[in-house]
């Protein structure tokens, strides 16, 4: 008999009675346990399901650069040509009711009495063949502009930090999902050995909390959930061995280890057993492969340079980019860099600066050094954050000063490399970029163009959990966005 089944009727025969002493609560988590057990997939031999990807992909790797907080569209790519050009006819005017049309607004600016609108204080022009606006704040994203894909139409639900990171993250608002790394480690595995399939980086100002089930598994086994690289110590917990054992005891004591957990899964048949060997196996060769990855003194000082003097700074972003790269090379499959400090409620015109500093540098650096390397051609690279900001003030307003509000009703982001078509500014919003005049693009639509990109048909790849087929766009009709396909 097969060790899934066997585990299916021991949780419900055996472990049931043997579990009942402990209440009701632990018998109905037990009952739910096989319909996981039973939708254990085949896998692959690189990790993945046997049937992916569906078709001829674009992209072998993605690298998210995730803005956590919001940045503000209005002042970075959605430029507002007449505002700019008249800014005292719009300064301090409230938005017009017919624009907001009762929309709902956060706490933070439902008791205002007024909304009134806060141009743009930074200049933009139009760069490259495709002359697309760019904020005087990102001179080097300005420069690559005719690499990029420019998605001005991003809209969401979620009006909060929390949600909306989750959403875009893992599908849904509710916590429990998994990851959209953790659904390509799923689906594709990964062709080296060496390294999880999926890595995560976080960088930036501490503003917003990052949980850990951004990068999660949800519901499916654990060895799927992102693994977070430390910027003090080592760069994975427990990587180093303890004093006095070497790796010729840890190898004994995991093939004991190993023996046991066979064992277990032999006479339970519980694929999380499975999982546990995996992860060990792995954290055993991350030993030797991690600080081989995160060691960049082999690295040629040109390169050092066009990344910028933050490179050499463990836990810049700058230096994380230059992670991504080399673990774009590894063929890591799933490469995540979380940089919080969007989030500009009272001092857009002191804060965006800065943390336009932060990643402007760095991301040109990231394109152009896969491009040389002949990666991007491969590599899908996207960068944004949850949600846009609003045309209105939050606060206090100056010509000099204003904050701004969440807005999930539109906001910007970018893509380039494998798959995408470049020069391409795409979606278009209102005058007070408010609403979305033409092209709306979900943030489920970003996703399934995500997997799109990776040979991944977002409506097959699913997970059987609690009878249900789960999939990460949810069962709305979404679909790539074919406007920025190559």
């Amino acid at each position: 008999m097969h060790p899934i089944v066997q585990y299916q009727q021991a949780l419900t025969r055996r472990h049931f009675f043997g579990l009942s002493s402990l209440g009701l609560g632990t018998a109905a988590l037990a009952s739910l346990l096989p319909e996981r057990a039973v939708a254990a997939p085949v896998i692959g031999e690189s990790g993945g399901l046997p049937d992916l990807p569906h078709f001829a992909p674009t992209a072998k790797r993605a690298i998210y650069l995730f803005m956590a907080g919001a940045p503000s569209q209005m002042d970075l790519f959605d430029y507002k040509e007449e505002m700019a050009k008249s800014p005292d006819k719009y300064f301090d005017v409230d938005l017009p009711d017919s624009v907001r049309m009762g929309q709902r607004v956060t706490a933070m600016t439902a008791g205002q009495e007024r909304y009134p609108i806060a141009p743009s204080i930074f200049k933009f022009r139009r760069h490259g063949q495709s002359g697309a606006w760019v904020s005087e704040l990102l001179p080097k994203t300005a420069s690559m502009v005719d690499d990029l894909a420019i998605v001005r139409s991003m809209h969401t639900e979620a009006i909060n930090h929390d949600p909306a990171i989750t959403y875009i993250c893992t599908g849904s608002q509710i916590p429990g999902r998994p990851s959209l790394g953790a659904w390509l480690s799923y689906g594709l595995g990964s062709p080296n050995r060496d390294l999880p399939s999926f890595i995560v980086l976080t960088t930036g100002r501490v503003i917003q909390p990052l949980y850990s089930r951004l990068w999660g598994a949800g519901f499916m086994p654990s060895v799927h959930q992102g693994v977070a690289l430390r910027s003090q110590g080592d760069p994975i917990l427990f990587l180093s061995n303890p004093t006095g054992m070497n790796a010729r005891v840890r190898r004994r004591i995991l093939d004991s280890l190993n023996r046991l957990n066979q064992h277990t899964f032999q006479q339970a048949g519980d694929p999380e057993t499975l999982a546990r060997i995996a992860q060990y196996e792995m954290a055993f060769r991350m030993q030797r492969s991690v600080p081989e990855l995160t060691d960049i003194s082999d690295e040629p000082q040109h390169v050092l340079d066009m990344y910028g003097p933050n490179v050499h700074k463990r836990g810049s972003f700058a230096a994380s980019c230059l992670l991504a790269r080399r673990m774009a090379e590894r063929d890591v499959r799933f490469i995540q860099i979380f940089h919080r400090g969007w989030d500009t409620h009272s001092n857009v015109p002191g804060d965006l600066p800065k943390q336009c500093q932060d990643v402007d540098q760095p991301c040109w650096a990231l394109i152009q050094d896969l491009k040389q390397r002949g990666l991007l051609e491969d590599t899908l690279v996207v960068w944004g954050g949850e949600f846009g900001r609003t045309i209105y003030c939050q606060g206090g307003l100056t010509k000099e000063m204003y904050g701004r509000d969440h807005h999930p009703r539109c906001f910007s982001i970018w893509l380039a490399g494998g798959g995408i078509k470049p020069g391409v500014v795409y979606g278009r919003t209102d005058e007070f970029s408010y609403n979305i005049l033409d092209s709306p693009v979900h943030i489920h639509d970003l996703n399934a163009t995500i997997l799109h990109c990776l040979g991944i048909d977002h409506r097959r790849l699913t997970y059987k959990f609690q009878g249900l087929d789960m999939r990460l766009t949810g069962v709305e009709e979404q679909n790539p966005v074919k406007g920025i396909l190559a």
